[in-house]
Protein backbone atom coordinates (compact mmCIF):
# COMPACT_ATOMS: atom_id res chain seq x y z
CA UNK A 1 0.00 0.00 0.00
CA UNK A 2 2.70 2.49 0.97
CA UNK A 3 4.69 1.78 -2.20
CA UNK A 4 1.67 2.50 -4.39
CA UNK A 5 0.90 5.70 -2.51
CA UNK A 6 4.48 6.89 -2.93
CA UNK A 7 4.38 6.29 -6.68
CA UNK A 8 1.11 8.20 -7.01
CA UNK A 9 2.36 11.08 -4.88
CA UNK A 10 5.46 11.55 -7.03
CA UNK A 11 3.37 11.62 -10.19
CA UNK A 12 0.65 13.97 -8.90
CA UNK A 13 1.90 17.10 -10.61
CA UNK A 14 2.41 15.41 -13.97
CA UNK A 15 -1.05 13.83 -13.75
CA UNK A 16 -2.63 17.25 -13.14
CA UNK A 17 -1.02 18.54 -16.32
CA UNK A 18 -2.34 15.60 -18.30
CA UNK A 19 -5.82 16.24 -16.86
CA UNK A 20 -6.13 19.53 -18.75
CA UNK A 21 -5.31 17.75 -21.98
CA UNK A 22 -8.08 15.15 -21.57
CA UNK A 23 -10.90 17.22 -20.05
CA UNK A 24 -12.79 17.39 -23.32
CA UNK A 25 -13.02 13.60 -23.60
CA UNK A 26 -15.47 13.26 -20.71
CA UNK A 27 -14.36 9.78 -19.77
CA UNK A 28 -14.49 8.42 -16.22
CA UNK A 29 -11.65 9.38 -13.97
CA UNK A 30 -9.59 7.24 -11.63
CA UNK A 31 -8.55 9.07 -8.46
CA UNK A 32 -5.45 7.61 -6.78
CA UNK A 33 -5.57 9.60 -3.55
CA UNK A 34 -2.44 9.08 -1.42
CA UNK A 35 -4.45 8.89 1.79
CA UNK A 36 -6.87 6.30 0.45
CA UNK A 37 -4.74 4.21 -1.88
CA UNK A 38 -6.86 1.11 -1.32
CA UNK A 39 -9.77 2.60 -3.26
CA UNK A 40 -7.81 3.20 -6.47
CA UNK A 41 -9.14 0.17 -8.24
CA UNK A 42 -12.47 -0.13 -6.42
CA UNK A 43 -14.07 3.21 -7.29
CA UNK A 44 -14.16 5.55 -10.29
CA UNK A 45 -14.58 9.31 -10.20
CA UNK A 46 -17.77 11.08 -11.11
CA UNK A 47 -18.39 12.72 -14.43
CA UNK A 48 -15.41 14.88 -15.44
CA UNK A 49 -17.61 17.90 -16.13
CA UNK A 50 -18.73 18.19 -12.52
CA UNK A 51 -15.87 16.58 -10.55
CA UNK A 52 -12.19 17.09 -11.31
CA UNK A 53 -10.19 16.39 -8.17
CA UNK A 54 -6.43 16.67 -8.36
CA UNK A 55 -4.52 13.58 -9.39
CA UNK A 56 -7.28 12.05 -11.54
CA UNK A 57 -6.42 10.64 -14.93
CA UNK A 58 -9.03 10.17 -17.65
CA UNK A 59 -9.48 6.62 -18.74
CA UNK A 60 -9.53 5.22 -22.19
CA UNK A 61 -13.03 4.99 -23.49
CA UNK A 62 -14.32 1.47 -22.91
CA UNK A 63 -17.39 -0.10 -24.45
CA UNK A 64 -20.63 1.17 -22.91
CA UNK A 65 -21.95 -2.25 -22.00
CA UNK A 66 -18.66 -3.15 -20.39
CA UNK A 67 -18.67 0.06 -18.32
CA UNK A 68 -22.20 -0.61 -17.09
CA UNK A 69 -21.40 -4.21 -16.25
CA UNK A 70 -22.17 -4.68 -12.51
CA UNK A 71 -19.47 -5.89 -10.21
CA UNK A 72 -20.60 -9.28 -9.01
CA UNK A 73 -17.97 -9.70 -6.37
CA UNK A 74 -17.54 -6.60 -4.22
CA UNK A 75 -15.37 -8.28 -1.62
CA UNK A 76 -12.07 -6.38 -1.42
CA UNK A 77 -9.11 -8.37 -2.75
CA UNK A 78 -6.37 -5.94 -1.82
CA UNK A 79 -3.38 -8.11 -2.46
CA UNK A 80 -4.65 -9.11 -5.90
CA UNK A 81 -5.54 -5.53 -6.87
CA UNK A 82 -2.17 -4.20 -5.79
CA UNK A 83 -0.45 -6.84 -7.85
CA UNK A 84 -2.49 -5.92 -10.91
CA UNK A 85 -1.94 -2.22 -10.25
CA UNK A 86 1.82 -2.61 -10.19
CA UNK A 87 1.73 -4.73 -13.33
CA UNK A 88 0.42 -1.74 -15.27
CA UNK A 89 3.70 0.13 -14.80
CA UNK A 90 5.56 -1.68 -17.55
CA UNK A 91 7.24 -0.47 -20.71
CA UNK A 92 4.74 -2.24 -22.91
CA UNK A 93 1.61 -0.64 -21.34
CA UNK A 94 -0.38 1.99 -23.25
CA UNK A 95 0.40 5.63 -22.55
CA UNK A 96 -1.62 8.80 -22.84
CA UNK A 97 -1.43 11.34 -25.64
CA UNK A 98 1.53 13.08 -24.05
CA UNK A 99 3.45 9.83 -24.33
CA UNK A 100 4.80 9.96 -20.78
CA UNK A 101 2.27 8.43 -18.39
CA UNK A 102 0.60 5.03 -18.28
CA UNK A 103 -3.13 4.90 -18.81
CA UNK A 104 -5.27 2.81 -16.43
CA UNK A 105 -8.23 0.85 -17.57
CA UNK A 106 -11.40 0.97 -15.56
CA UNK A 107 -12.27 -1.49 -12.82
CA UNK A 108 -15.08 -2.88 -14.93
CA UNK A 109 -12.79 -3.32 -17.92
CA UNK A 110 -10.49 -5.59 -15.95
CA UNK A 111 -10.90 -9.35 -16.15
CA UNK A 112 -13.04 -10.25 -13.17
CA UNK A 113 -12.20 -13.66 -11.72
CA UNK A 114 -14.97 -16.18 -11.50
CA UNK A 115 -16.75 -17.10 -8.30
CA UNK A 116 -14.93 -20.44 -8.23
CA UNK A 117 -11.59 -18.64 -8.35
CA UNK A 118 -12.65 -16.43 -5.43
CA UNK A 119 -13.63 -19.49 -3.39
CA UNK A 120 -10.29 -21.17 -4.07
CA UNK A 121 -8.39 -18.05 -3.02
CA UNK A 122 -10.47 -17.66 0.13
CA UNK A 123 -9.81 -21.32 0.94
CA UNK A 124 -6.07 -20.89 0.50
CA UNK A 125 -5.99 -17.72 2.58
CA UNK A 126 -8.15 -19.02 5.41
CA UNK A 127 -6.69 -22.54 5.65
CA UNK A 128 -2.97 -22.12 5.77
CA UNK A 129 -0.98 -25.26 6.40
CA UNK A 130 1.56 -25.06 9.21
CA UNK A 131 5.18 -25.23 8.19
CA UNK A 132 6.73 -28.57 9.07
CA UNK A 133 9.85 -28.70 11.17
CA UNK A 134 11.37 -31.08 8.70
CA UNK A 135 11.35 -28.49 5.92
CA UNK A 136 14.26 -27.13 3.97
CA UNK A 137 14.99 -24.51 6.64
CA UNK A 138 15.91 -27.17 9.17
CA UNK A 139 19.65 -27.78 9.24
CA UNK A 140 21.14 -31.21 8.89
CA UNK A 141 21.51 -33.24 12.07
CA UNK A 142 24.46 -35.46 12.82
CA UNK A 143 22.27 -37.85 14.85
CA UNK A 144 18.49 -37.87 14.63
CA UNK A 145 16.22 -37.79 17.65
CA UNK A 146 15.65 -41.55 17.42
CA UNK A 147 19.41 -42.22 17.44
CA UNK A 148 20.13 -42.88 13.77
CA UNK A 149 23.43 -41.47 12.51
CA UNK A 150 22.83 -39.41 9.39
CA UNK A 151 26.16 -40.13 7.73
CA UNK A 152 26.21 -41.68 4.27
CA UNK A 153 29.32 -43.66 3.38
CA UNK A 154 30.87 -42.75 0.04
CA UNK A 155 31.94 -45.14 -2.72
CA UNK A 156 33.88 -48.08 -1.28
CA UNK A 157 36.25 -49.62 -3.79
CA UNK A 158 37.42 -52.68 -1.85
CA UNK A 159 34.09 -54.31 -0.99
CA UNK A 160 35.74 -57.66 -0.42
CA UNK A 161 36.38 -56.55 3.16
CA UNK A 162 32.71 -57.21 3.89
CA UNK A 163 33.13 -60.85 2.87
CA UNK A 164 35.85 -61.37 5.45
CA UNK A 165 33.18 -60.82 8.12
CA UNK A 166 30.34 -62.61 6.39
CA UNK A 167 28.38 -63.25 9.59
CA UNK A 168 28.09 -59.55 10.46
CA UNK A 169 27.26 -58.77 6.85
CA UNK A 170 24.39 -61.26 6.90
CA UNK A 171 23.11 -60.03 10.26
CA UNK A 172 23.12 -56.42 9.07
CA UNK A 173 20.98 -57.25 6.05
CA UNK A 174 17.34 -56.20 6.06
CA UNK A 175 14.84 -58.98 6.64
CA UNK A 176 13.58 -59.05 3.07
CA UNK A 177 17.09 -59.45 1.66
CA UNK A 178 18.04 -61.87 4.41
CA UNK A 179 15.11 -64.19 3.65
CA UNK A 180 15.59 -63.81 -0.10
CA UNK A 181 19.26 -64.76 0.17
CA UNK A 182 18.70 -67.93 2.16
CA UNK A 183 15.71 -68.93 0.03
CA UNK A 184 17.88 -68.67 -3.05
CA UNK A 185 20.61 -70.69 -1.31
CA UNK A 186 18.20 -73.56 -0.69
CA UNK A 187 16.74 -73.46 -4.19
CA UNK A 188 20.14 -73.30 -5.87
CA UNK A 189 21.48 -76.28 -3.93
CA UNK A 190 18.37 -78.34 -4.73
CA UNK A 191 18.55 -77.49 -8.42
CA UNK A 192 22.34 -77.97 -8.63
CA UNK A 193 22.31 -81.44 -7.06
CA UNK A 194 19.24 -82.41 -9.10
CA UNK A 195 21.18 -81.60 -12.27
CA UNK A 196 24.15 -83.64 -11.01
CA UNK A 197 21.91 -86.60 -10.16
CA UNK A 198 20.24 -86.48 -13.56
CA UNK A 199 23.59 -86.17 -15.35
CA UNK A 200 24.98 -89.17 -13.50
CA UNK A 201 21.88 -91.23 -14.28
CA UNK A 202 22.07 -90.22 -17.95
CA UNK A 203 25.77 -91.11 -18.18
CA UNK A 204 25.07 -94.53 -16.65
CA UNK A 205 22.12 -94.96 -19.08
CA UNK A 206 19.72 -95.45 -16.18
CA UNK A 207 17.17 -93.01 -17.64
CA UNK A 208 16.39 -95.22 -20.63
CA UNK A 209 16.09 -98.37 -18.51
CA UNK A 210 14.22 -97.02 -15.54
CA UNK A 211 11.46 -99.64 -15.84
CA UNK A 212 13.85 -102.57 -16.42
CA UNK A 213 13.46 -104.90 -13.40
CA UNK A 214 16.78 -106.61 -14.03
CA UNK A 215 18.83 -103.39 -14.10
CA UNK A 216 20.43 -102.03 -10.94
CA UNK A 217 20.32 -98.21 -11.24
CA UNK A 218 22.33 -95.72 -9.23
CA UNK A 219 19.24 -93.60 -8.44
CA UNK A 220 15.95 -95.40 -8.02
CA UNK A 221 12.99 -94.00 -10.07
CA UNK A 222 14.91 -91.03 -11.53
CA UNK A 223 13.97 -90.62 -15.21
CA UNK A 224 13.55 -86.82 -15.58
CA UNK A 225 14.71 -83.55 -14.13
CA UNK A 226 11.59 -83.24 -11.98
CA UNK A 227 12.16 -86.65 -10.42
CA UNK A 228 15.82 -85.75 -9.84
CA UNK A 229 14.73 -82.50 -8.17
CA UNK A 230 12.40 -84.42 -5.87
CA UNK A 231 15.27 -86.76 -4.97
CA UNK A 232 17.51 -83.78 -4.18
CA UNK A 233 14.84 -82.08 -2.05
CA UNK A 234 13.92 -85.24 -0.14
CA UNK A 235 17.58 -86.07 0.53
CA UNK A 236 18.64 -82.62 1.76
CA UNK A 237 15.56 -82.10 3.92
CA UNK A 238 15.67 -85.75 5.12
CA UNK A 239 12.08 -86.33 4.08
CA UNK A 240 12.64 -89.84 2.68
CA UNK A 241 9.35 -90.93 1.07
CA UNK A 242 10.98 -94.18 -0.05
CA UNK A 243 10.04 -94.16 -3.74
CA UNK A 244 13.30 -92.44 -4.77
CA UNK A 245 16.64 -93.19 -3.23
CA UNK A 246 20.37 -93.58 -3.81
CA UNK A 247 21.26 -97.22 -4.14
CA UNK A 248 24.49 -98.96 -3.16
CA UNK A 249 25.38 -99.85 -6.75
CA UNK A 250 27.35 -96.63 -7.45
CA UNK A 251 29.93 -94.99 -5.13
CA UNK A 252 29.54 -91.56 -6.73
CA UNK A 253 25.90 -91.45 -5.66
CA UNK A 254 26.88 -92.03 -2.03
CA UNK A 255 29.52 -89.28 -2.22
CA UNK A 256 27.01 -86.83 -3.72
CA UNK A 257 24.51 -87.61 -0.98
CA UNK A 258 27.12 -86.99 1.72
CA UNK A 259 28.21 -83.67 0.19
CA UNK A 260 24.62 -82.46 -0.13
CA UNK A 261 23.81 -83.42 3.46
CA UNK A 262 26.84 -81.54 4.82
CA UNK A 263 26.15 -78.49 2.67
CA UNK A 264 22.50 -78.44 3.72
CA UNK A 265 23.47 -78.65 7.40
CA UNK A 266 25.84 -75.69 6.98
CA UNK A 267 23.12 -73.58 5.38
CA UNK A 268 20.66 -74.54 8.13
CA UNK A 269 23.10 -73.67 10.90
CA UNK A 270 24.03 -70.35 9.31
CA UNK A 271 20.42 -69.34 8.76
CA UNK A 272 19.28 -70.32 12.25
CA UNK A 273 22.23 -68.51 13.85
CA UNK A 274 21.75 -65.32 11.85
CA UNK A 275 18.01 -65.33 12.43
CA UNK A 276 18.44 -65.81 16.17
CA UNK A 277 20.93 -62.94 16.37
CA UNK A 278 18.68 -60.66 14.31
CA UNK A 279 15.68 -61.39 16.51
CA UNK A 280 17.57 -61.02 19.78
CA UNK A 281 19.54 -57.90 18.83
CA UNK A 282 19.27 -55.27 21.58
CA UNK A 283 18.42 -52.40 19.21
CA UNK A 284 14.72 -52.98 19.84
CA UNK A 285 15.35 -52.67 23.57
CA UNK A 286 16.62 -49.14 22.94
CA UNK A 287 13.13 -48.08 21.83
CA UNK A 288 11.94 -48.33 25.44
CA UNK A 289 14.75 -46.05 26.64
CA UNK A 290 13.52 -42.48 26.29
CA UNK A 291 15.13 -39.06 26.45
CA UNK A 292 13.56 -35.69 27.10
CA UNK A 293 12.73 -33.76 23.94
CA UNK A 294 14.69 -30.74 25.16
CA UNK A 295 17.51 -30.03 27.55
CA UNK A 296 17.64 -27.00 29.83
CA UNK A 297 20.26 -24.69 31.31
CA UNK A 298 19.54 -23.49 34.83
CA UNK A 299 21.19 -22.92 38.17
CA UNK A 300 21.67 -25.77 40.62
CA UNK A 301 23.54 -25.23 43.88
CA UNK A 302 24.69 -21.80 42.64
CA UNK A 303 26.31 -23.36 39.59
CA UNK A 304 25.19 -23.14 35.99
CA UNK A 305 24.21 -26.61 34.76
CA UNK A 306 23.03 -28.30 31.59
CA UNK A 307 20.28 -30.84 32.35
CA UNK A 308 18.27 -33.44 30.45
CA UNK A 309 16.18 -36.48 31.39
CA UNK A 310 16.35 -40.18 30.60
CA UNK A 311 13.91 -42.95 31.49
CA UNK A 312 13.25 -46.67 31.07
CA UNK A 313 9.73 -47.81 30.20
CA UNK A 314 10.28 -51.50 30.97
CA UNK A 315 10.02 -53.21 34.32
CA UNK A 316 13.17 -55.24 33.57
CA UNK A 317 15.98 -52.83 34.28
CA UNK A 318 19.24 -52.08 32.52
CA UNK A 319 22.28 -53.49 34.28
CA UNK A 320 25.38 -51.31 34.67
CA UNK A 321 23.85 -48.36 32.81
CA UNK A 322 26.30 -45.62 31.81
CA UNK A 323 25.71 -42.22 30.22
CA UNK A 324 28.06 -40.06 28.19
CA UNK A 325 27.73 -37.07 25.88
CA UNK A 326 29.61 -35.43 23.02
CA UNK A 327 29.49 -31.93 21.60
CA UNK A 328 29.57 -31.83 17.79
CA UNK A 329 30.65 -28.46 16.45
CA UNK A 330 32.63 -27.27 13.45
CA UNK A 331 35.37 -24.72 13.98
CA UNK A 332 38.27 -23.01 12.29
CA UNK A 333 41.75 -23.07 13.77
CA UNK A 334 44.04 -20.08 14.14
CA UNK A 335 45.98 -21.31 11.10
CA UNK A 336 42.83 -21.20 8.97
CA UNK A 337 42.13 -24.94 8.93
CA UNK A 338 38.43 -25.82 8.97
CA UNK A 339 37.56 -28.80 11.17
CA UNK A 340 34.05 -30.11 10.44
CA UNK A 341 32.09 -31.94 13.12
CA UNK A 342 34.73 -31.78 15.81
CA UNK A 343 33.83 -33.88 18.86
CA UNK A 344 34.32 -32.56 22.39
CA UNK A 345 33.69 -34.49 25.59
CA UNK A 346 30.93 -33.29 27.92
CA UNK A 347 31.60 -34.37 31.48
CA UNK A 348 28.54 -36.01 33.03
CA UNK A 349 30.24 -37.07 36.25
CA UNK A 350 32.90 -39.42 34.99
CA UNK A 351 35.40 -38.37 37.67
CA UNK A 352 32.85 -38.74 40.49
CA UNK A 353 30.99 -41.83 39.23
CA UNK A 354 27.87 -39.84 38.45
CA UNK A 355 27.76 -41.29 34.94
CA UNK A 356 26.86 -44.75 36.32
CA UNK A 357 23.11 -44.97 36.83
CA UNK A 358 20.53 -47.09 38.59
CA UNK A 359 17.88 -46.57 35.96
CA UNK A 360 14.79 -47.57 37.92
CA UNK A 361 12.99 -44.21 37.68
CA UNK A 362 13.61 -41.24 35.36
CA UNK A 363 16.96 -39.61 36.03
CA UNK A 364 17.92 -35.97 35.44
CA UNK A 365 21.46 -35.93 34.10
CA UNK A 366 23.56 -32.91 35.10
CA UNK A 367 26.55 -31.36 33.39
CA UNK A 368 28.20 -28.68 35.51
CA UNK A 369 29.36 -25.81 33.30
CA UNK A 370 32.83 -24.99 34.62
CA UNK A 371 36.08 -23.84 33.04
CA UNK A 372 36.56 -27.28 31.44
CA UNK A 373 33.10 -27.27 29.87
CA UNK A 374 32.63 -26.31 26.20
CA UNK A 375 29.75 -24.08 27.38
CA UNK A 376 31.99 -22.03 29.69
CA UNK A 377 31.73 -18.87 27.58
CA UNK A 378 28.23 -19.47 26.20
CA UNK A 379 25.47 -17.18 27.39
CA UNK A 380 21.80 -16.89 26.46
CA UNK A 381 22.44 -14.52 23.54
CA UNK A 382 25.38 -16.45 22.17
CA UNK A 383 23.45 -19.70 22.40
CA UNK A 384 20.95 -18.39 19.84
CA UNK A 385 23.81 -17.70 17.41
CA UNK A 386 25.68 -20.97 17.91
CA UNK A 387 25.49 -23.98 15.59
CA UNK A 388 26.11 -27.09 17.66
CA UNK A 389 24.70 -30.50 18.50
CA UNK A 390 24.87 -32.51 21.71
CA UNK A 391 24.99 -36.29 21.24
CA UNK A 392 23.83 -38.31 24.27
CA UNK A 393 24.68 -42.02 24.47
CA UNK A 394 23.14 -44.38 27.04
CA UNK A 395 24.67 -47.86 27.34
CA UNK A 396 23.75 -50.82 29.49
CA UNK A 397 23.32 -54.58 29.64
CA UNK A 398 19.89 -56.02 28.91
CA UNK A 399 18.81 -57.97 31.96
CA UNK A 400 16.95 -60.63 29.98
CA UNK A 401 19.61 -61.49 27.38
CA UNK A 402 22.88 -60.15 28.80
CA UNK A 403 23.62 -58.22 25.59
CA UNK A 404 24.86 -54.66 25.53
CA UNK A 405 22.27 -52.12 24.46
CA UNK A 406 22.93 -48.56 23.31
CA UNK A 407 20.41 -45.74 22.90
CA UNK A 408 21.24 -42.38 21.34
CA UNK A 409 19.65 -38.99 20.82
CA UNK A 410 20.75 -35.45 20.06
CA UNK A 411 19.93 -31.86 20.97
CA UNK A 412 20.56 -28.91 18.68
CA UNK A 413 20.95 -25.32 19.82
CA UNK A 414 17.23 -24.74 19.20
CA UNK A 415 16.37 -27.51 21.65
CA UNK A 416 18.32 -26.03 24.57
CA UNK A 417 16.13 -23.88 26.82
CA UNK A 418 17.92 -21.19 28.79
CA UNK A 419 16.44 -20.47 32.21
CA UNK A 420 14.13 -23.50 32.45
CA UNK A 421 13.74 -26.42 34.84
CA UNK A 422 12.07 -29.80 34.56
CA UNK A 423 8.85 -30.42 36.39
CA UNK A 424 8.80 -33.23 38.93
CA UNK A 425 7.37 -36.50 37.62
CA UNK A 426 7.66 -38.52 40.86
CA UNK A 427 4.98 -38.88 43.50
CA UNK A 428 4.53 -41.05 46.59
CA UNK A 429 1.70 -43.55 46.73
CA UNK A 430 0.82 -46.25 49.23
CA UNK A 431 3.76 -48.58 49.39
CA UNK A 432 5.55 -47.36 46.24
CA UNK A 433 6.64 -44.40 44.17
CA UNK A 434 4.70 -43.45 41.07
CA UNK A 435 6.24 -42.11 37.87
CA UNK A 436 4.14 -39.74 35.77
CA UNK A 437 5.57 -39.94 32.27
CA UNK A 438 3.05 -37.31 31.19
CA UNK A 439 5.28 -34.73 32.90
CA UNK A 440 8.51 -36.25 31.63
CA UNK A 441 9.13 -33.50 29.03
CA UNK A 442 7.45 -30.60 30.82
CA UNK A 443 9.55 -27.60 31.86
CA UNK A 444 8.87 -24.25 33.47
CA UNK A 445 10.72 -20.96 33.19
CA UNK A 446 12.69 -19.47 36.06
CA UNK A 447 14.27 -16.06 36.59
CA UNK A 448 17.93 -16.31 35.67
CA UNK A 449 20.65 -14.02 34.42
CA UNK A 450 21.49 -14.45 30.69
CA UNK A 451 25.25 -14.16 31.21
CA UNK A 452 27.63 -17.08 30.74
CA UNK A 453 29.29 -19.12 33.49
CA UNK A 454 32.59 -17.36 32.82
CA UNK A 455 31.00 -13.94 33.31
CA UNK A 456 29.28 -15.17 36.47
CA UNK A 457 32.62 -16.31 37.85
CA UNK A 458 34.25 -12.98 37.00
CA UNK A 459 31.41 -11.01 38.59
CA UNK A 460 31.51 -13.18 41.70
CA UNK A 461 35.28 -12.72 42.04
CA UNK A 462 34.90 -8.99 41.58
CA UNK A 463 32.24 -8.82 44.30
CA UNK A 464 34.51 -10.82 46.59
CA UNK A 465 37.33 -8.34 46.08
CA UNK A 466 35.05 -5.40 46.82
CA UNK A 467 33.83 -6.94 50.06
Amino acid sequence: MSAMATVLETRRESLILSLNTHQDKGGPLLCPSPSESTSVLNHSCQDSATLHPPGCVPLQSAPQEEQEKPLKNKRPQRGRHLKRFSSKWRSGDPVDSSGSHPVFTSRAAMDLPSEATHKKRRHLLCHRQPVSEGGSNQRQRYVSKDGKCRVNLGPIEDKTRFLSDIFTTLVDLQYRWFLFLFTMCYILTWVAFAAIYLLDAWLRDDVAHVHDPDRKPCFQNVDSFLSALLLSLESQRTIGYGSRMVTAHCPEGVVLLMVQSILGSIIDALMVGCMFVKISRPQKRAQTLIFSKRCVISERDERLCLLFRIGDLRASHMVDAKIRAKLIKSRQTQEGEFIPLEQSEINLGYDTGGDRLLLVEPQTITHVIDHRSPFWEVGAERLTRETLEIIVILEGIVEASGMTCQARTSYTENEILWGHRFESCMSLEKGAFRVDYGAFDKTFEVQMSPISAKERKAAKDQDGELH
